[in-house]
């Protein structure tokens, strides 16, 4: 079979989309550290009727197929949101992004980039950054560094040999993404509990729990925190309103009160973290499918999650109080409460934090003060078309 030729070809249809969606599960089936995502999710992502994102993109899926069998895939797409962005901030115009690419090989996955690319050019761009699957705001970067151990939700897994693929077809890092891991266990040192007591007794600062019953009140003001303190960094792009719908409907399940905090300062919202339980501990042994047990085992599990990992994917602090002392002392205020209630009410014992951007030294400071240590890099590469 290997001697047999490779079609490389453009698919739109649901059985194909299926079999876009299986191959991972065959090419990962004996690598420990990969977390197969539940079916419907994957298939949810790449449906255009069920994807939000979709509103202001387009995308074209291709599989790579070998003798009637599917040896790989890749997605090429364009973001008009994206396109209206400052070049120096990431995207811009002509600005096209590869993403899901899986290959039983580097000559399939070279073929398959080059595909890509065709389409790309043939939209009239004349730039890719990848992998990008499919949104900033979903799993951006391939993983270089930290394949020993699995990732977190909403984080992504690769192959090591990827890389080599990768740059084999010219293409070049572009920007580092970074998470990093703490024991969420021991105590703070003696500086920060000091920074953190003198801010409770500040009566200007109050450190808050959302209301998960103002789902939506509570989401509009996270939102706002987010728009202002995100809109100058690498590769933003505002989420939508149809996004922000899909959003809710994903995490609403895993949202807990006392893990989201919002920050006030004289009555004013002014920063927040949002901390999820890992739910990648409790979807890996589901092996994807939902059925015939799956379903209820989730449904326990959301009713109060026991977990090793929490997750910070999003921290924020209106621009206004960037780089301010204040600003630092609120971020440390919000992860102590946090990381407390996930020993308390979770049994958690580790905490992640990412990704962060190699050049946002704000919040790379902040998780050096906390004591973190970077356990995952993934890079998003970028080439001229």
């Amino acid at each position: 079979m290997a001697n047999a030729p490779l079609s490389i070809r453009p698919i739109d249809s649901k059985a194909d989309r299926k079999r876009f969606v299986d191959l991972p599960f065959r090419l990962y089936a004996n690598d420990p550290n990969w977390v197969p995502p539940l079916k419907g999710e994957a298939l949810g992502l790449i449906t255009p009727a069920k994807n939000g994102w979709f509103s202001h993109a387009k995308a074209q899926l291709f599989l790579a197929e070998r003798d009637g069998k599917v040896v790989g895939r890749i997605s090429a797409h364009i973001d008009t949101l994206a396109l209206e962005m400052d070049p120096a901030k990431g995207f811009g115009p002509g600005c096209g992004q590869f993403g899901l690419l899986d290959a039983e090989d580097g000559d399939i996955a070279k073929a398959l980039i080059a595909t890509a690319e065709g389409w790309l050019r043939d939209q009239g761009m004349t730039r890719v950054l990848g992998p990008i699957s499919m949104s900033i705001w979903e799993e951006p970067g391939l993983l270089v560094e930290g394949f020993d151990h699995p990732p977190t939700i909403m984080m992504g897994h690769a192959k090591p040999e990827y890389r080599g693929w990768i740059e084999a077809a010219g293409y070049t890092q572009v920007k580092e993404l970074l998470t990093y891991e703490l024991d969420i266990t021991k105590p703070f040192s003696p500086l920060l509990q000091r920074i953190i007591a003198s801010g409770e007794k500040n009566p200007r600062i109050r450190i808050r729990n959302v209301d998960k019953t103002k789902f939506d009140e509570e989401a509009a003001i996270i939102l706002t925190i987010l728009n202002d303190a995100w809109s100058d960094n690498w590769g933003f792009v505002p989420l939508t309103p149809p996004e922000i719908k899909d959003v809710g409907v994903k995490l609403k399940p895993i949202v807990f009160n006392d893990l989201i905090r919002i920050a006030e300062v004289d009555g004013k919202p002014v920063a927040f973290m949002i901390t999820l339980p890992d739910l990648n501990e409790a979807i890996m042994p589901l092996r994807g499918n939902l059925l015939p047990f799956g379903w209820a085992k989730l449904l326990l599990w959301l009713r109060r999650p026991r977990v090793k990992t929490m997750r910070v994917p999003l921290m924020g602090v209106l621009k206004e109080l960037q780089s301010s002392r204040l600003a630092s002392q609120l971020a440390f205020m919000m992860i102590e409460y946090i990381k407390q209630a996930s020993v308390a009410n979770y049994g958690a014992t580790r905490g992640e934090i990412g990704w962060i951007l190699e050049d946002n030294q704000g919040m790379r400071s902040i998780a050096e003060a906390i004591e973190c240590t970077i356990n995952k890099r993934y890079w998003i590469y970028g080439k001229t078309l």
